[in-house]
Formats: C-alpha cells, structure tokens, sequence
C-alpha cells in the first residue's frame, strides 16, 4: 500500500463511491469448540480483542452478536450423524455478523489482510476448532408479524433471547432453488404462525478465498446448502417443544426437498462476563 493509498483522504474516496444500504446481503456464521481446559480463555480472546479488532472494526460489517451453548442445549442438537458436527455437541460458541449489501469482496480483501496481520502479532487463540464457519450470501428472510417488529437489519441487535441454527443439505443447485421457494412461500409463513420465532433469515454459503488462514477449512456444500437463522423472543429451552423445533428435520424429509444437517439451539452471551463459561461441559 502506498502513502497515498493509505492517507485519509483515501477513506473519503472510498466512501463516495459503491452501495451503502442497511440491507443485510451477506452474513459470516462462525461456529467455535475452544479445546478443553481453554474456554474460558478463549472467551476472553474473542470478546475483549477478536470480535472488535478481527470483525467489528473492519468495513462493511455493521452488527454482530455472539450466542453460546450450553450442555443442556448441546444435547437437543440433532441429527446425530450430522455432517456439520461431529460430534453433534460440537461448537458451543457462535458468532453472526452482517455485512452490507454489495460489499462482500471489498470486506474481504480487509478480513484477510487484518487477520494475517493478527496472527503475525500473535493475536490468534490457537486452542480452538472451527466446526462450521462461512460467508454466506442472503437470500431471504421471512417474518412471524409482517410489516411490524424489528426487521433482519435490526436482529444482531435486538435483545433476542434465543437463536436456532438449521443447516439443510440438498442434491444440487436446482433442489436448493426449489428447496428456497417452498420454504419462503408455504413452509416459514406457516411455520412462525403464533411462533416463538419472530423472524427466520435464509442464506446460502460462498467458498473462502484461497489465502485465508489455514487454521479454517474450505467451506463444503457452496452449490447444495442453505443456513436458516431463527430468531426466539423466548430461550429456546422453555419454547423447544412447544415451538416444534424437534420435529424439522421430519417436516423437511417430509417434504422431499432437502435434510437436514444440524439443528442447533443457543442463547446469547453477556458481553463483559464469563457467564455461562461453566455451563459447557
């Protein structure tokens, strides 16, 4: 980078020129099992340097939230064979971020620039595995009460209490196409009817770059997935049965369309706090 390039009056060049809408069009899902004997550690890593330096201080991503499992909602996950998870309790922290509309390659120039940096100054938690992250492209969000309550831009920071993660696997390209149609005309709209669900957002995930760090493999199903993110206004333990999340995955095969791959409940972390860091195991 030259002098010029990296002035201040590079960033006022940059910010008269391209898309700067609220419209979520891309998400990274990033799903984390800190090692045994870590957690706490790498709780600490991630909220008080990671999530601010490695995420929300790049351009374009304007919201996070961070979501966390606990061992009594790691045992509702299902399927038990997932191709997610293995095991299926895997991956008890989760991060979700929105980055805006239009302004995928230009964040991830600086994604992978800054942590390449971070690692180089020794800034990466090493003692953690990534079970499933990705930059995933939105395709579509359906909402319990229509035109009222907050909407998809809204969702990392309004105080839901709960988050599903669903992962579906199709055959291909034209299952997932259908797959998407039946879910946003007959099956969400149904579905959130009187829900503890307020909204569901629908993306599809995109590959990695091949620089990326080496310590994240390469994102599976570009061309035969979709990642649902259902939103609680309840914790997903006190609404688990009653909202029928146990029975997705019968609902889908039912349908012909897809399976699903994971199913996985979370609650919201307490920034500042250690809460739940007790809870994992």
């Amino acid at each position: 980078m030259t002098s010029g390039e990296s002035s201040p009056a590079a960033y006022a060049r940059l910010a008269a020129v391209g898309p700067y809408g609220v419209h979520p069009g891309h998400a990274l899902i990033t799903m984390v099992e800190p090692h045994h004997g870590h957690e706490r550690a790498y709780n600490r890593w991630y909220e008080d340097d990671h999530y601010i330096a490695g995420a929300m201080a790049m351009p374009w991503m304007y919201a996070g939230r961070r979501w966390v499992s606990t061992r009594d909602l790691q045992l509702l996950r299902y399927p038990q064979d997932s191709a997610i998870a293995s095991p299926v309790t895997a991956g008890c922290y989760l991060s979700t971020y929105w980055i805006a509309d239009g302004r995928y390659e230009e964040h991830m120039k600086w994604t992978v620039a800054i942590n390449q940096r971070l690692n180089r100054d020794g800034r990466v938690f090493k003692e953690r595995t990534h079970v499933f992250t990705a930059f995933q492209d939105h395709v579509g969000t359906v909402y319990r009460d229509g035109a009222a309550g907050p909407r998809d831009f809204h969702a990392l920071d309004h105080p839901y209490a709960g988050l599903v993660v669903e992962v579906i696997e199709t055959d291909g390209p034209e299952s997932r196409s259908r797959l998407l149609a039946w879910l946003l005309g007959q099956h969400l709209p149904k579905r959130l009817d009187a829900s503890a669900a307020a909204l569901v957002t629908l993306f599809r995930p995109t590959p990695l770059p091949g620089d990326r760090m080496s310590y994240v493999k390469q994102v599976e199903g570009v061309d035969s997935r979709l990642t649902l993110l259902w939103f609680l206004e309840e914790d997903p333990r006190s609404c688990w049965d009653a909202a029928g999340f146990e029975g997705l995955g019968e609902e889908l095969a039912g349908s012909g369309l897809g399976r699903v791959e994971l199913v996985a409940p979370f609650v919201p972390t307490v920034p500042g706090t250690d809460r739940y860091v007790d809870q994992l195991r």
